[in-house]
């Protein structure tokens, strides 16, 4: 596919906007400022045939963007405040705040509906789909992820669930680059294919079927475990308990933990305990010991070690300096 014809999809929704919009679409930033509303829309192109886009506006009317000649491509979206109900299939889709979807789209016409006075923050990496392939392409050149076999007969189709902590992390970093612009196209770049790789992790790479030995139950039961850990991360249960509350032997549960997320189960912990304390930091409504206390860190030397070791920064630094961006 020629990338003009793929940015065409996303030149066509700006154009839409029209006439709100004092740039011309192919902006880098298009800002909106009329009557109909106010805002800013920044685009980056990492890459022929991909893009970059964070969505930041209210409009004082209720808007519907039809699109036409779509391109087939792949986007991966995250919302952080409003809605979009997005109509190419039956039911439409709703994607709301907090959560992130990877839609794969083979249709001709698509409908996208916002409604009056809602201020709508949205990010989307939109990629076509043989860049979609290539992204998933093993080192050894056999790719077992397909975008037609995912997709079947259907024209559309969408994953979603809530932002995982760790995107969240790196989706504040992203935003914050784009705000400011003060930072290297390198780093956005960076960021951005983390967020790809959690996202094909989260949706298509774990959940495929694989030659494990652990059944639907016993995966469900290793999700509850995970869930479990998450939610008392400030007191967690040993594995001895875990295992009891989820009706798994301690090892099958050791085991098929380290399977599925790749990671131990206290070295899972671990992370989401520093990322948990990473978005408190980043908020600024905690200090450095609250943030410990927090995620279940008695001694704050002890969190600060920890922490300086996940991130490169210690948490007293990332504190004073919240709004800045750190590699």
């Amino acid at each position: 596919m020629h990338a003009a014809a793929f940015h065409h999809n996303f030149n066509h929704f700006f154009n839409q906007l029209e006439p709100h919009t004092q740039q011309e679409a192919s902006s880098d930033q298009i800002r909106i400022m009329t009557s109909a509303g106010s805002g800013m829309i920044h685009r980056l192109q990492p890459r022929p045939e991909m893009e970059l886009v964070l969505s930041d506006f209210c409009l004082t009317a209720g808007t519907t963007v039809e699109l036409t000649s779509l391109k087939p491509m792949v986007e991966l979206g995250y919302c952080l405040q409003g809605s979009r109900r997005t109509n190419l299939a039956s039911p439409g889709q709703q994607i709301l705040p907090g959560q992130w979807s990877l839609q794969l789209i083979n249709a001709e016409s698509a409908r996208l509906e916002f409604d009056a006075d809602q201020p709508v923050t949205m990010l989307g990496i939109g990629m076509s789909v043989s860049v979609f392939h290539d992204f998933l392409t093993e080192a050894a050149g056999g790719r077992s992820i397909d975008f037609n076999k995912l997709l079947g007969s259907k024209t559309y189709r969408i994953f979603q669930e809530k932002v995982d902590p760790g995107a969240a992390i790196i989706l504040k970093q992203l935003v914050d680059g784009l705000h400011t612009g003060n930072v290297r196209r390198i780093e956005l770049e960076c960021r951005l294919l983390e967020l790809l790789l959690l996202a094909f992790r989260s949706f298509l790479l774990d959940a495929k079927e694989s030659k494990s030995l652990l059944t639907k139950d016993d995966q469900a039961r290793i999700k509850l475990a995970r869930t479990i850990i998450t939610e008392r991360m400030e007191e967690p249960p040993s594995l001895l308990q875990l295992s009891r509350l989820v009706g798994l032997n301690d090892y099958k549960l050791k085991i098929g933990f380290k399977e599925m997320y790749g990671n131990t189960v206290f070295g899972y912990l671990r992370e989401k305990r520093l990322e948990r304390a990473w978005l408190l930091l980043q908020e600024g409504h905690v200090n450095v010991s609250e943030a410990a206390c927090a995620i279940g860190y008695s001694n704050p030397s002890h969190f600060a070690e920890a922490f300086r070791k996940q991130y490169g920064v210690n948490p007293g630094a990332l504190l004073r300096h919240r709004s800045g961006f750190f590699s």
